[in-house]
């Protein structure tokens, strides 16, 4: 397989990851995320990641079989002598954005977790109000009723 044809499938790889993890922020977003539609997007980036993960270990074996030093720089100079440093450049860039929404689609998930642990934290604190909390401060305390009114 040519590099022009084996840099032009990674990108479209890492095109259909990008549009995976585009997917995954809407459902993020979305004020009662589909737990169904999530696992199966996580499901789906796996398969991906790891078809992109054996593709790249070609790529880095052929770069050094035909005598490039290892690492982007005898990347970009294999793609350079193969005439295809453009797909080359196209495949950094799809690279950096599926990056850029990973880290963002990160982001997120660590704001819904502190959320929802925000969340069950008060539960158990009205289930069990006589708990200590965390820092040590008594929870919810029991309401009575005055009834000298």
């Amino acid at each position: 397989m040519s590099l022009t044809r084996l840099l032009d499938d990674q990108r479209a790889r890492l095109e259909t990851l990008a549009t995976f993890l585009e997917e995954e922020r809407a459902l993020l977003l979305d004020g009662q995320p589909d737990g169904r539609a999530l696992q199966r997007l996580a499901d789906d980036k796996a398969r991906l990641h790891d078809t992109l993960e054996s593709t790249e270990a070609r790529r880095a074996e052929v770069q050094q079989r035909l005598g490039y030093v290892a690492g982007p720089a005898g990347a970009r100079q294999a793609a350079e002598d193969a005439g295809c440093l453009p797909q080359w450049e196209a495949t950094l860039d799809a690279a950096r954005r599926v990056s850029r929404l990973n880290t963002g689609n990160g982001h997120l998930l660590s704001v819904r977790m502190t959320h929802n642990q925000h969340t069950l934290d008060y539960i158990h604190r009205l289930a069990d109000p006589d708990v200590y909390a965390a820092d040590g401060r008594a929870g919810l305390q029991t309401r009575r009723l005055n009834a000298q009114a």
